[in-house]
């Protein structure tokens, strides 16, 4: 009997990202069969004797199965709300749901498992802050013991996004005996990275409050260093002017015992990269990971989300058996998270069932090309990439040819702080209309000749891309630098500038330096008639931190400099500050995913 694959793997349409020449055995991939059965509250012991509270989900009647371990501190309870999809502009939009799909799994032949981490929700023991050594070793101990449960096969992975995602690399690195996979879906490698982009104080981990229901919040830095170092480095930073004046701050520094904010409160204590990030960091441990991985991101343009898997990948010591994806663009982002399920089954399907899926046949990298399609590629950076310098010019422009001139005045803006201003104030440089598209694939890097006149000050660039009628996408990338983290030009690499984040060495003010930074890698093609823009600022709120009243110090993205502070950037023949773009020239037709068309069908026999 033959029927439609769409109709077979209970899907309305097949991935355009799954490639006809290397999917194999697609009729022997799990279907959607099996009713899910619950069970709230299943009580299991650590190692040192602290009760975790688990919930499991079996496909009912199916015998011993694989198990995937779903794991964060964002509550067990609600990861199977029924509510439908949510997207970012819902009022109702909340990141802690992002175990993800766990009725698309289960109904498929695999358990799920999701735990309350020790602190968190009804769990005993105490809450020490995400990705903390504790909890990797406590994911250890969750997957051995799935694995000896009646209903698995003892074949473990790990599923989920961000959180659920980032904590799967340092679990591996414990190398659990019944861990099988894992697929970290948005992964971030270095953890100090992920809070100080280029060394760039900012407040995104203040979700971390909402997001983790701690019953038991214990501060890291106190239990590494008592309560006398620890309120030494409390006071310490309260000396800090740009810290000192934010009242949020205040708070978490002036409460002890430590029980307010006590994630925020190691995130303040730590500003420079040191012990505590690198607990934390995958980045520090990939010799010990054995497991196969798959690496996946969206093209988010904010933050350090897509650089981690394509330096995870090109790591040597990640020796496993490795692939990286990026499938998806961040606007396409809604949870609970089910953008990938089609590509997580083959993932698990392959290593957890023994299904010979083709996964592995497929080249090491396949990602999206914005505007364009999906392909695969042999390495990163690619080989046939064209290093374009794209040069700053006066009266704000970009040009592919340098300024002949030297000794111009130089560009500038004020930085105002804002326990007195509202004002945030940039320079733009844009390029012409560009006569035809051109593709932009790769990493990116902003050589920037400037002066400031105080000791240190943030450098925050947004690269947009801009339509013929000049509305302005979302960013196509976003970088950030302290000023007083030195370039490592030894570990830099081309597009990949690496600067030493353990140490903040005071700016000379008024000295014309260069300064080389980081913008996220992409891969786009700016068609014909847009025109890119880059932005030079020091800070980035959201436009709604001046609407209302509640919810500031998340809106402040970069938490800013508290001193009115003069930038002015160089741009003449003497300082030829410049974007390096990775242009590609050409693809070969045969890196391009050819996909299976929707009315493939199948024989399922009978």
């Amino acid at each position: 009997m033959k029927k439609k694959l769409t109709e077979v793997l209970g899907i309305d349409r097949l991935p355009n990202y799954w490639d006809r020449r290397y999917t194999k055995n697609l009729d022997k991939l799990s279907r959607p069969q099996y009713e899910v059965e619950r069970h709230d509250d299943v009580w299991m012991t650590l190692r040192d004797g602290v009760r975790l509270c688990v919930d499991v989900y079996l496909p009912k009647g199916a015998g011993p199965v694989p198990a995937l371990v779903s794991w964060s501190a964002y509550s067990k309870e609600m990861q199977a709300i029924e509510r439908g999809s949510i997207p970012p502009e819902s009022l109702l939009f909340d990141h802690s749901l992002e175990a993800g799909d766990i009725n698309y799994f289960v109904s498929r032949g695999y358990a799920y498992i999701i735990p309350d981490p020790r602190g968190i929700g009804k769990s005993e023991g105490e809450w020490y802050g995400v990705y903390n050594p504790v909890e990797n070793r406590d994911i250890y101990d969750v997957i051995e013991w799935a694995a000896e449960q009646p209903w698995c096969d003892s074949n473990v992975g790990m599923i989920g996004y961000s959180y659920f995602g980032i904590c799967q690399i340092l679990a591996a690195a414990h190398q659990p005996p019944h861990l099988k996979c894992i697929m970290p879906c948005s992964y971030v490698d270095d953890y100090y990275q992920h809070g100080y982009y280029g060394g760039v104080p900012g407040t995104y981990m203040t979700i971390y409050w909402e997001l983790s229901p701690a019953n038991n919040p214990v501060s890291w830095t106190l239990k590494m260093y008592g309560e006398e170092k620890t309120k030494q480095l409390m006071a310490e930073r309260l000396k800090d002017p740009d810290i000192a004046v934010n009242s949020y701050f205040q708070k978490i520094l002036n409460t002890w015992p430590p029980k307010y904010h006590t994630f925020y409160l190691d995130y303040l204590l730590h500003p420079l990269d040191d012990e505590y990030w690198q607990q934390r960091s995958a980045n520090q441990i990939y010799d010990k990971v054995k497991v196969p991985v798959y690496l996946h991101c969206a093209w988010s343009p904010q933050g350090r989300w897509s650089a981690p898997i394509f330096t995870a990948m090109n790591d040597e010591r990640l020796a496993c058996p490795k692939r990286l994806g990026v499938l998806e663009g961040y606007d396409g982002l809604e949870l609970p998270y089910r953008a990938l399920n089609e590509e997580c089954l083959r993932w698990y399907d392959h290593w957890l069932k023994g299904i010979d899926t083709g996964i592995m046949d497929e080249p090491l990298y396949k990602f999206s090309v914005l505007n364009s399609g999906t392909r695969y590629e042999h390495e990163w950076p690619l080989a046939r990439t064209d290093w374009r310098k794209l040069y700053l010019r006066s009266f704000g422009r970009l040009r592919w040819d340098r300024e002949p001139d030297g000794n111009l005045p130089p560009d500038g803006f004020t930085h105002m702080p804002p326990s007195i201003s509202t004002e945030v104030n940039c320079l733009v440089y844009k390029t012409s209309r560009f006569p035809a598209p051109m593709e932009i694939t790769g990493p990116i890097e902003l050589h920037l000749w400037a002066s400031i006149d105080a000791a240190d000050a943030n450098f925050i660039v947004k690269l947009c891309d801009v339509l013929p009628d000049g509305t302005r996408m979302p960013l196509i990338r976003y970088g950030a630098l302290r000023a007083s983290h030195p370039l490592d030009p030894e570990k830099s690499q081309i597009g990949r500038p690496v600067h030493d984040n353990s140490v903040s060495i005071p700016v000379t003010p008024g000295e014309i330096r260069e300064y080389v930074i980081e913008i996220n890698p992409t891969a786009i093609v700016i068609p014909a008639g847009h025109w890119l823009e880059l932005e030079i600022t020091s800070q980035c709120p959201n436009p709604r931190h001046i609407e209302g009243w509640t919810g500031k110090v998340g809106n402040m993205n970069v938490v800013p400099s508290n001193a009115t502070i003069s930038y002015k950037i160089y741009r003449d023949r003497d300082h030829p500050s410049y974007l390096l773009l990775p242009v590609i020239p050409a693809t070969p037709e045969e890196n391009w995913v050819q996909p299976l068309p929707d009315d493939t069908v199948i024989d399922v026999g009978g």
